[in-house]
């Protein structure tokens, strides 16, 4: 199973936000940017900062079969 975040990219994009601005408005450090950037597992406390300030989902589970 992978995980994706392009929701994610394509709703900064949309809200013309950039990274640096969500890692300041949510709280998240750099680490998990960059996870995030790499499509790597990140907590699910951090997913619910980045939802918080967005107001969105922004994950999506792809199955490897």
């Amino acid at each position: 199973m992978a995980i994706s975040y392009n929701k994610l990219w394509k709703l900064l994009i949309d809200k013309k936000m950039k990274r640096t601005k969500l890692m300041e408005l949510s709280g998240i450090s750099t680490n998990v940017l960059a996870k995030l950037g790499h499509d790597e597992s990140v907590s699910m406390e951090s997913i619910g900062k980045v939802c918080k300030v967005l107001n969105c989902d922004i994950m999506e589970i792809i199955n490897d079969d």
